[in-house]
């Protein structure tokens, strides 16, 4: 029998809820403030209410290092322009090193072609170190970016964690992305170093980036100095401008120091999608992102010293900073470069279990994906170290948590999270103490003031409303990198809301607390004048074991009538014929909406899907109502950008009226 949505699928028990560094927290939270919490609801609802003195007790709680006096929690709560912690001066890569612990391995990276490789906390402060002291020769200080394209491996970590320790601004791509969304990028924040590869192995192919590299440096003028890091095709040191290899930035030792910072000092610059324009440059601080991975990695994921943590996703998705974020809680960062379905579609799960990664997070479409092929790795693997699976990216369908708990584990946390890059984290995540419930996410993170807001600006709970945070938090950005007066960082967050965050996500909260997200409100489909989140319409027709994957848009547009094409990609030898469109439509009118049942339903190569793997709705709809490509979507933005073709083909034979791009 299928699940049911809101089913409790797996709960910790008494021991497990004991052992977390949740429970840990609230057992000094009552010692500090005589505080004593019925469950996590009201706990949440005390961190939003008392929100200084939760940020404060966290401070104090996770024993952060820094100089200066703590007393003023935040200077100013406006949002934007919050102030956290005026008074106090760290640093990012200090908090990592603190963990340094001689018995277990900081780093543990696999490729796809060598042996899974063990890096030391020695040979990582070391290595950090020694890249420092180049930097610092290299003129680079405080204030100035350094940016990296090169993929998941462990230079990539100490190359970032020796610009964080001396104040230099981070920001990376990851080599897979091609020229124009790089430059789109890294032109906006003029880096002064680039840490660079040749190539690098993707699906058991070598693809060769130092063309790509000598293209980024002609319109990257302020570029001084490119550090070399050899990939699977190097045949020597290329003719980059300024450029030093690896071996000659890390020949020399020299101890590791820490400049400790303001609070608000920038530690990287991330990037939104930019599909369809110049995408947004964020900036978070040392602070904020100090104080929310350790809240976030510890608190809500019960990530602990010893434990083995790893997020599937390239060094140009946000999911790689939290990565790299669990090193500050003690935890071995596994670093996963390559296809996860390569050489065969169990190698990952191979690697999970044979390295006892305890925590394991992943795009929700990877799940999907795994149970579309009919994997299952509990029948050839025991786990017996993984407690966690994280999924994100995307809602995660009901047949997938069927498919974790069937297929993989039984006595396993499913945490299905959503944040974003906006935050470094999450808005709605997980708890330790929490059960698991089939479609619904746990619960709000700590914290974070999360609410459904209807359109009238209440919020309202068991309705769908937009995802609104109406309190500031520490990892908000500090502004976005050349945006005057803040007016893209305004119209992005606070038009619709002033003074409360608009995230972009329909969201209905459970009397609980649970969440379900229902898809980005700027995709909704308002069809005869009842609204649905896309995301409702998937989680159904891709429980369907032909549909390997789907996409829907509404092309309503300026009194033109309703039309709903959705588009599928059906399983290997499929072909889609009259059953088993008007089963699809059953499907949707039975378990969704009749108000939303396709005009009519088209079989596709391929869905559209941007480099971190979302769906690609609003450019799909914007070029059928007659935008052209190019203003749409940027191929080199996108995963798959070859997709494009086949609605391209269905745009001309629509011919709708242009819209205004």
């Amino acid at each position: 029998m299928a699940i049911e949505q809101g089913e409790v699928l797996w709960a910790p028990t008494a021991r497990q809820v004991e052992e977390t560094r949740l429970a840990q927290f609230i057992d000094y939270v009552a010692q500090r403030h005589g505080k004593r919490f019925d469950d996590y609801q009201t706990l949440w609802q005390w961190s939003v209410d008392e929100l200084e003195t939760f940020w404060s007790t966290v401070l104090q709680f996770f024993q952060v290092q820094a100089d200066g006096d703590p007393g003023v929690v935040l200077a100013d709560a406006r949002m934007p322009g919050a102030k956290w912690f005026p008074g106090l001066q760290l640093n990012y890569a200090e908090h990592v090193f603190r963990n340094a612990d001689a018995s277990r391995p900081a780093l543990l990276a696999r490729s796809e072609d060598c042996e899974p490789r063990f890096v030391s906390w020695q040979e990582l402060r070391d290595t950090t170190g020694a890249l420092a002291a180049t930097l610092r020769e290299s003129g680079v200080g405080p204030g100035d970016r350094v940016v990296s394209y090169m993929p998941n491996r462990p230079e990539t970590v100490m190359a970032f964690l020796a610009c964080a320790s001396i104040g230099a601004i981070w920001s990376s791509c990851s080599p897979e992305m091609g020229v124009s969304v790089v430059v789109d990028r890294f032109r906006q924040i003029e880096p002064k170093v680039m840490f660079a590869v040749d190539s690098y192995r993707y699906n058991g192919k070598v693809h060769e980036r130092g063309t790509t590299v000598s293209e980024l440096l002609e319109q990257l003028p302020s570029v001084e100095r490119v550090i070399h890091v050899a990939g699977p095709a190097c045949i020597g040191q290329p003719a980059w401008r300024g450029c030093t290899s690896w071996q000659q930035a890390t020949a020399r030792s020299a101890p590791l120091a820490f400049t400790r910072l303001p609070f608000d000092h920038p530690l990287w610059i991330v990037y939104s999608s930019g599909t369809t324009g110049i995408p947004k440059a964020m900036v978070h601080g040392h602070g904020g992102i100090v104080l929310t991975h350790l809240k976030t990695m510890q608190l809500q994921h019960d990530v602990r010293a010893g434990d083995r943590f790893m997020f599937l996703g390239s060094t140009g998705w946000i999911v790689w900073n939290l990565m790299v974020g669990g090193l500050l809680s003690g935890a071995t960062v596994v670093l996963y470069d390559g296809n996860p379905s390569y050489p065969d579609t169990r190698s990952l799960w191979r690697f999970i279990d044979e390295h006892a990664v305890t925590h394991f997070g992943c795009g929700a479409a990877f799940l999907v994906q795994c149970k579309k092929d009919g994997l299952q790795p509990g029948r050839q693997g025991r786990f017996d170290a993984l407690r966690a699976i994280n999924s994100t990216g995307s809602p995660l369908p009901l047949d997938a948590y069927e498919w974790v708990y069937n297929e993989v584990k039984k006595d396993l946390w499913l945490a299905s999270i959503s944040g974003g890059t906006d935050i470094a984290s999450g808005f709605v995540a997980c708890a330790p103490c929490l059960p698991v419930t089939a479609g619904e996410i746990q619960c709000r993170e700590l914290g974070v003031a999360a609410y459904a807001f209807d359109d009238g600006g209440r919020p309202v709970i068991d309705e769908v409303g937009e995802l609104v945070i109406t309190r500031p938090m520490p990892s908000m950005p500090l502004y976005f990198w050349s945006d005057p007066g803040n007016a893209r960082y305004i119209e992005n967050y606070f038009e619709t809301f002033p003074g409360c965050w608009r995230h972009g996500d329909w969201i209905r909260f459970s009397p609980q607390g649970t969440a379900v997200i229902y898809g980005r409100s700027d995709t909704t489909i308002n069809r005869y004048g009842i609204r649905m989140g896309t995301a409702e319409i998937y989680r159904v027709v891709e429980e369907l074991p032909e549909i390997r994957d789907s996409m829907v848009v509404d092309l309503e547009y300026l009194g033109r009538p309703s039309y709903m094409p959705l588009f599928v990609v059906l399983a290997q030898g499929m072909e889609l014929d009259e059953a088993l469109a008007a089963r699809i439509k059953e499907q949707i009118r039975s378990k969704a909406s009749a108000r939303h049942v396709p005009n009519e339903v088209h079989q596709v190569p391929q869905i559209p899907r941007t480099l971190s793997g979302k769906k690609m709705e609003l450019p799909v709809r914007k070029l059928l109502l007659g935008a052209s490509v190019d203003k749409v979507a940027s191929p080199d933005a996108m995963a798959n950008p070859e997709s494009m073709a086949w609605y391209v083909d269905f745009a001309k034979r629509l011919n709708p009226a242009p819209i205004e791009s």
